[in-house]
């Protein structure tokens, strides 16, 4: 009975361990997106000969 329940302790460890990778391999690419978008908006927004 030890074994099941260690089982299943180790799987819901390797499962919430799975999950943050996941989670922390998404805040990475949403702040590496950020960085940029922002390169970007301000190379294509300062411009020398802006006409309105």
């Amino acid at each position: 009975m030890t074994g099941l329940a260690a089982g299943s302790s180790d799987l819901l460890e390797h499962l919430l361990l799975d999950r943050a990778i996941k989670i922390a391999i998404v805040i990475a690419a949403l702040g590496v997106l950020a960085c940029g978008m922002t390169l970007l908006w301000r190379k294509v927004g300062r411009t020398k000969d802006r006409h309105d």
